[in-house]
C-alpha cells in the first residue's frame, strides 16, 4: 500500500499501546495504586540500557551498514535528547520541580515517537518530533491520570501515543531527499502518503485493542487474569512465589 513504518512505530509501539490499553479496561484498576518507584537509580539503569538498545532497534532496521543506519542512529539519540529535556521542562513548569523520573521518561517518548521515521526524516526533524513526542505523550499520561485508567507503566500514554504521533508525523515530514527509498510527506506535496500513513496506524491501533480485549476475555474462561484483593494487598511475591523481593526494612 505505500505504507513506510521504519523501525516499528506501528507494529510494535502503536499495538502495544492499544493493547495495554484493552488490558487496563479490562482487567480493571488495583486496589491499592499509591506505589512509589521502587528504585530511581535502578530506572536509570533501565532508560540507559533502553537507550543504548534502541540504537540497534532503530538503526539496525536499515538491515545494512550505510548512511542511511547512521541517520537513523543519530535520529534516535535527538529525539530522545529533545524530549528528554522538554519533559522535564514541562514538569519543571507545572510542579516547579524538574524531575529525574519525568525526564527519563521523556527519553522513551522521544525514542518511541522517532522509530517509525528513523530513517526516513532530516536531523532537525528527528529533535522537532522529540519535542512534539513529547508533548503529546505528556498530555495522554495526564488524561490517563484524570480518567483514573490504571496503565501502571504508561504504556499506552508513552509507547503508544508515541508511535502514533510518529507515524503521524513521519506522514508530514518524509522526504525523499533525505531518503531516495522512502517518499514525501504532507509538506512536499505527498498527501496521499499522508493520508495512508494516518489510516493505517488507526486501524492498527482499533484492530489491537480489539483482539487484546477479546483474547482476554478467552483466556480469562481458562484462568484469572486478576488476582483476588487477598493476593493483592499481600503482594505478587508472596502470593505467586513465596518470598518477597525486597526486605522492607533496607533503604
Amino acid at each position: 500500500m505505500g505504507v513506510l513504518d521504519f523501525a516499528g512505530g506501528i507494529v510494535v509501539h502503536a499495538t502495544a499501546g492499544a493493547a495495554a490499553l484493552a488490558s487496563v479496561f479490562y482487567v480493571g484498576s488495583r486496589k491499592y495504586k499509591d506505589s512509589k518507584p521502587n528504585s530511581i537509580p535502578l530506572m536509570a539503569i533501565g532508560t540507559a540500557l533502553l537507550w543504548f538498545g534502541w540504537y540497534g532497534f532503530n538503526a539496525g532496521s536499515e538491515l545494512n551498514v550505510d548512511g542511511i543506519t547512521a541517520l537513523a542512529f543519530l535520529n534516535s539519540d535527538i529525539a530522545a535528547s529533545f524530549a528528554a529535556i522538554t519533559w522535564m521542562i514541562i514538569e519543571w513548569l507545572k510542579e516547579t520541580k524538574p524531575k529525574f523520573v519525568g525526564f527519563m521518561t521523556g527519553a522513551v517518548a522521544g525514542l518511541a515517537t522517532v522509530t517509525p521515521a528513523a530513517g526516513l526524516v532530516s536531523m532537525p526533524v528527528a529533535a522537532l518530533m522529540g519535542i512534539i513526542g513529547a508533548i503529546t505523550c505528556y498530555l495522554a499520561v495526564h488524561i490517563k491520570n484524570r480518567m483514573e485508567w490504571d496503565d501502571a507503566l504508561d504504556v499506552w500514554g508513552v509507547h503508544g501515543i508515541g508511535g502514533v504521533t510518529g507515524t503521524i508525523l513521519l506522514g508530514v515530514f518524509a522526504s525523499t531527499a533525505i531518503n531516495p527509498a522512502g517518499t514525501d510527506g504532507l509538506l512536499y506535496g505527498g498527501t496521499a502518503f499522508f493520508i495512508k500513513e494516518l489510516v493505517v496506524v488507526v486501524i492498527t491501533s482499533i484492530y489491537a485493542f480489539v483482539f487484546t480485549y477479546v483474547m482476554l476475555i478467552l483466556i480469562d474462561i481458562i484462568t484469572p487474569v486478576k488476582v483476588s484483593d487477598e493476593e493483592e494487598l499481600a503482594g505478587l511475591d508472596i502470593s505467586i512465589h513465596g518470598e518477597c523481593a525486597y526486605d522492607t526494612g533496607v533503604f
